[in-house]
């Protein structure tokens, strides 16, 4: 009984380590959260500073997604030839950099070279993450590990939020009053870079990916850390990576190809990181101010709505985390894509009773009232399904020989949808805002076929044993 409840203790221990060391990994993703959202709250003050027009606000607001893209499409392969430590901490570099730079431009331009650069953090950071968590993680709890990203990333928003709606109420209610020498939204940009540096930190304490290892043929460091992490013989573990991956030939982008320019997995995955955008979940985050606003609520109300959303949004991941290694990955997806579906027709039948005039919209009050309701509960949804499981799934869902690549192809691909969505909100609210949120509802209700068709299960098996 003793030497059970040894290896029990030692088997808890080493949960225990997973748990911190998954837990500084996704750091990453409260960054993510953070510095997506934070500009969300200076939409109007920096239209203002600069003197210029929606659509060049837009793009620039935007333009952090584009560098996304191009971080998530650089990021495996540095991942696989440098390690994930050492990509984590490049993404910690770049997010100090960015927010540093982004407080203090003297242009619009310079505004969103700043923004590409934090952009490119975000996208390397948001490859980053699911893939190292998933790598370290026991596979019964790989679900709820992976979950953290998730969790850190919505903490970031709400965080943002907060500091967003604090900073307006010290510069007199408005992201364009004074704080010492500059205004109010240059410091909710350069208040990320503190975040930023504990993130380098944390980074640079952690372990090395074992499978990173054994890939780079560092047996001994891979053969330290899976005794740290893992119950179990370390040898054996190390020998069932290596079948996985092929032996220790390192994995090429070349890899991905298939019959249809890459393989049906990574199609897959594709489609899964673009329909979580498609179904507009981050015009609530990145215009949710500037919406609230045009139907008739001043900014510092607005303000502490974008702030309830963020905390809808984390309740939502809880659940999900809860729910993720029980019912599996398909079930959750399907219940959310139903309930997403429900919600994003009823908020667009209710901004169907808005009166436009230019572009300032007005809404009855007991409509309000169901846009509120109805937009939360569209959020609540998202969270507890697709907002976690899409991360959980790319992180877990491919084979170990083309793993990292194919995160990075579904993760850049994650970025672009949310770039075109992004970008394209402004001009389709304009033109009608009711059919936008129905085209959204549309998206959500072609995840539902799309999931019960083409997903497969991954709940509760091992990276090693996903096939392509």
């Amino acid at each position: 009984m003793s030497a059970l409840q040894s290896r029990a203790s030692g088997g808890t221990a080493k949960l225990g380590h997973v748990v911190m060391i998954a837990g500084a990994a996704a750091l990453g993703g409260f960054l993510f959260g953070y510095d997506t959202s934070v500009i969300n709250g200076g939409v109007d003050a920096i239209q203002e500073h600069f003197g210029v027009g929606s659509a060049l606000t837009g793009l620039t607001v935007s333009s952090a997604l584009l560098g996304s893209a191009v971080g998530a499409g650089i990021a495996g392969g540095l991942a696989d030839r440098i390690g994930r430590i050492r990509v984590m901490q490049l993404a910690a570099v770049l997010f100090i950099i960015s927010a540093i730079g982004s407080a203090v431009p003297f242009a619009i331009w310079d505004l969103a070279i700043w923004r590409v650069v934090g952009g490119v953090a975000i996208g390397i950071a948001s490859v980053i993450a699911p893939a190292y968590i998933a790598e370290v993680a026991p596979a019964e709890y790989r679900g709820r590990l992976a979950s953290l990203q998730q969790l850190a990333i919505v903490l970031g928003i709400a965080l943002s939020q907060l500091v967003n709606y604090a900073l307006a109420a010290f510069a007199g209610g408005s992201a364009s009053g004074m704080l010492g020498p500059i205004q109010a939204w240059q410091w909710m940009l350069g208040v990320a870079a503190i975040p930023a540096v504990v993130y380098l930190v944390v980074a640079s304490a952690i372990p090395e990916s074992p499978r990173y290892l054994v890939a780079a043929g560092k047996l001994d460091r891979a053969r330290e850390v899976l005794n740290k992490i893992e119950a179990g013989d370390a040898d054996a573990k190390i020998a069932e990576i290596q079948g996985a991956l092929g032996g220790e030939r390192k994995p090429k982008l070349s890899d991905l190809r298939g019959k249809f320019g890459v393989l049906p997995i990574v199609w897959v995955g594709m489609a899964i990181a673009a329909l979580q955008q498609f179904v507009g979940i981050n015009v609530i985050f990145y215009y949710s101010s500037s919406l609230w606003h045009s139907v008739g609520i001043n900014e510092e109300s607005s303000l502490l709505l974008s702030l309830f959303t963020s905390i809808v949004n984390i309740i939502g991941t809880l659940v999900a985390i809860a729910l993720v290694d029980k019912i599996g990955r398909k079930p959750l997806l399907v219940i959310g894509s139903v309930g997403m579906t429900v919600s994003l027709a009823v908020t667009g039948w209710a901004f169907s009773f808005a009166r436009v005039v230019g572009e300032d919209a007005m809404l009855p009050a007991q409509w309000g009232v169901v846009a509120l309701i109805s937009a939360s509960a569209f959020v609540l949804f998202f969270a507890a399904s697709w907002g976690v499981v899409m991360w959980v799934l790319l992180g877990e869902m491919f084979p170990a020989r083309i793993r990292a690549a194919a995160l990075a192809v579904g993760t850049a691909t994650n970025w672009v949808a949310n770039w075109l969505v992004t970008v394209s909100f402004p001009s389709m609210r304009d033109w009608n805002l009711p059919v936008t949120y129905f085209i959204y509802a549309a998206f959500a209700a072609l995840s539902v076929v799309f999931v019960v068709k083409y997903l497969k299960e991954t709940n509760g098996r091992s990276l090693e044993e996903m096939g392509s």
